[in-house]
């Protein structure tokens, strides 16, 4: 690992005076030891032993945490991941590592072919020319928009919505960027787009859909795994009252119903205090559990920006929304848009309103995701071997200091294209 202090460049670093954040338990007094980019130990004080001309890093008594994960993020600082431009996926990245998230997942609106296509490709250039100046890792991209339920489109821009086909998604595929794919399970062709997604090691998931719990089995059965933001724009028993009438059907038992049910589902919450009431994050934690809830920020260009209008999704193409600084929302479509907050508001919400242990609330935001898309060996938690992602926070949870591959991330610098 390269840590640069003063002008000396040192080989290791030594995280302490802090307690450790661990997926099961706090450990006071603890020290984390990095060398060359990769954590070797996380351990009480007591027991290790500190190797030699290392580099210190104080934690003034507050916490010493995993990076944040994100499996679900639109954008930040300004630009949305649908600009396409590397430049748009930089300004983005940096945002997010300011909130403490050392992983992203840039996740597509509802686009045109060209858009979405232009989005992979920006990501994929950034991922392959990374350094931690350009703010957090990219691990891969989730292919999320649009293939959704007309009905169900929420505040992503219309008449871009349409059924998933293998001409346009198979070469997506085969760029190599894609970590996460989504299909509103009701759809044609929603069953084949989930196989090969599965097959190809994706986490898949459902989301902004109307679909029942037939149509959300018959997909599981293909491969899906996972729901995207719980509760938001997903088929309910009164939603599938009104697809399908009163007289021809009884009750249907939809997307919520299926995910609560099924053990091997998961799903995500959106902690931002305005998306849901503490009661429903309560309910989403005790149902499915810390290692099948993600949190995620379903976050869009007005994270780190003043309150005002924005744009969801490719800036000459997307859809307008107010941002008021605590939420993104479409007043006349009457409908929430996103959210304008990092992970850290989610960590620390999620704490307090849940009543999830601090060890809890973190394995949402960092070792659960990192399981679901398969990366748990690399970035996750404190362990020896993994990815030298480390976060310095105080006792409020306030991001104070972010490591990405043992390299310090600048969380107060910002570039002029910022």
């Amino acid at each position: 690992m390269i840590v640069r202090d003063s002008r000396t460049i040192h080989s290791a670093c030594v995280f302490h005076n802090g307690t450790l954040i661990l997926p099961d338990r706090l450990v006071e007094n603890g020290v984390v030891i990095c060398e060359s980019g990769r954590i070797s130990i996380a351990a009480p004080r007591s027991e290790v032993a500190l190797p030699a001309g290392a580099a210190f890093v104080d934690a003034r008594g507050g916490y010493i945490s995993p990076g944040f994960i994100d499996i679900h993020s639109h954008g930040g600082g300004g630009a949305d991941f649908m600009d396409g431009t590397p430049v748009a996926v930089r300004s983005a990245l940096r945002e997010h590592a300011r909130h403490g998230t050392t992983t992203i997942f840039p996740t597509t609106t509802a686009g045109t072919a060209d858009h979405v296509e232009q989005m992979l490709h920006g990501c994929l250039e950034v991922r392959d020319e990374w350094s931690v100046y350009d703010g957090a890792r990219i691990g891969g991209a989730h292919f999320y928009g649009p293939y959704f339920a007309d009905e169900m489109i929420g505040a992503h821009p219309r008449d871009v919505s349409r059924r998933p086909d293998p001409e346009e998604y198979m070469p997506l595929f085969d760029l190599g960027i894609i970590r996460i794919a989504t299909c509103a399970a009701e759809l044609p062709g929603a069953e084949a787009f989930c196989a090969e997604a599965s097959r190809r090691g994706y986490l898949v998931t459902c989301g902004h859909s109307n679909s029942t719990w037939q149509e959300m089995q018959r997909c599981f059965d293909a491969g899906l795994r996972h729901v995207d933001h719980f509760w938001s724009a997903m088929s309910s028993v009164s939603s599938l009252r009104q697809r399908f009438g009163i007289l021809r059907h009884p009750m249907q038992a939809g997307m919520e119903q299926f995910v609560l049910m099924q053990p091997e589902m998961s799903t995500e919450v959106i902690a931002d205090g305005c998306h849901l009431s503490p009661e429903l994050l309560t309910f989403a934690f005790r149902m499915k559990g810390v290692r099948r809830l993600c949190l995620v920020t379903d976050s869009s260009r007005a994270v780190g920006m003043p309150p005002g209008e924005y744009v969801l999704g490719p800036a000459d193409a997307g859809a307008r929304f107010t941002s008021n600084g605590r939420v993104g929302y479409q007043p006349v479509e009457g409908c929430l848009a996103s959210t304008v907050v990092g992970m850290d508001v989610m960590v620390r919400n999620m704490g307090e309103m849940s009543g999830a242990s601090l060890c809890e609330t973190m394995r949402m935001a960092s070792l659960t995701p990192a399981e679901r898309v398969g990366m748990e060996r690399e970035i996750g938690s404190l362990e020896g071997g993994k990815r030298a992602d480390v976060l310095v926070l105080d006792q409020k949870l306030t991001v104070q200091r972010v490591f990405i591959d043992g390299q310090e991330f600048a969380i107060d610098e910002r570039p002029a294209t910022d």
